[in-house]
């Protein structure tokens, strides 16, 4: 005898599939939900909560959303299910994606979709450059999301500003859920954006200058009045002397061999008569040797006076 439990057969997943009226959330009734606005999560009625239930799809819940009329199709989560029976609020660019009005009628389908690993957005304004950190600006606003899809546009709102980003592209497929995942994000140059043409400076060359070149010596020359642009001139009427003259004078004096005292001078020729004068004192570095004091040590001098004619 063969037994049968009552778990023998997988319990198999219907697919939730309804159609509503949608309308944007400043449609809602009760106080702004900005928390709408700035996610990629609709409202739905209390009645899709226990459809839901008694189908036993798999979460996160993700839906599918299609505009008959226009094939357009893009994905979402669901935040609350507190709207009026028989509508759906979605966010303002949400419906501008699926090209709806209000009233329009839109089928929702739960879906299942793969986690995503890679995506990259293309902001719509040159605006998006002035954020510091753009990926982190992406990564907070993005937990409002459950899911993105090529091709939508979505809404970012920083410092209470609105950036459209478009999705270009999505791996592992078209449409991902970024619920707990490590996904790589890069971003593509912004609409109408236009990288600025740098020329190269050529060292050396005619057109550029090179660095070790003094700035001062291409500065035009002034025109008209220069100040202390002269020479100077002595009050005693003698020529002033140069500056290369005084440097040589200085050579010359340094080239001289210093008189050193006790020793006799081997150059000296009969007939000359020269006279060694300090032409600087000395300084406190050098140390003239000094003999010790003895009481009349030096020679002794005879002292001639003319004699009187008395």
């Amino acid at each position: 005898m063969f037994q049968f439990g009552f778990n023998m057969f997988h319990e198999i997943t219907r697919p939730f599939n309804m159609n509503y009226r949608c309308y944007s959330v400043s449609m809602l009734p009760g106080n702004e939900r900005q928390d709408v606005e700035r996610g990629g999560k609709i409202i739905m009625p209390p009645s899709a909560l226990e459809m839901l239930t008694r189908l036993s799809i798999e979460y996160p819940m993700i839906f599918k959303l299609t505009n008959r009329k226009t094939n357009r199709i893009t994905h979402c989560g669901v935040l609350e299910f507190v709207a009026d029976e028989g509508k759906v609020y979605l966010p303002h660019w949400m419906m501008a994606n699926l090209v709806l009005e209000e009233g329009t009628v839109v089928q929702i389908e739960s879906v299942s979709l793969p986690v995503a690993t890679f995506s990259k957005f293309q902001p719509l304004s040159e605006d998006f450059l002035d954020i510091t950190n753009p990926k982190a600006v992406l990564e907070n606003c993005l937990r409002n999301f459950s899911c993105l899809t090529t091709g939508d546009v979505i809404a970012i709102k920083y410092n209470s500003k609105v950036y459209e980003l478009c999705v270009l592209e999505t791996k592992p497929g078209n449409a991902v859920i970024i619920i707990e995942c490590d996904m790589n994000v890069e971003f593509a140059p912004p609409v109408g954006y236009k990288e600025e043409e740098h020329i190269p400076k050529n060292a050396g060359g005619s057109s550029g200058v090179s660095m070790d070149e003094d700035p001062a010596a291409i500065m035009p020359e002034p025109s008209g009045f220069v100040a202390f642009s002269g020479e100077g001139n002595r009050l005693d009427g003698k020529k002033k002397k140069l500056t290369s003259e005084s440097e040589s004078e200085s050579q010359s004096s340094q080239a001289r061999q210093s008189y050193v005292r006790g020793i006799p001078d081997y150059e000296w020729t009969v007939g000359t008569l020269r006279f060694i004068r300090n032409s600087r004192p000395p300084s406190a570095k050098e140390e003239i040797p000094t003999e010790p004091f003895e009481a009349f040590k030096g020679e002794g001098f005879t002292l001639r006076t003319a004699k009187s004619k008395n």
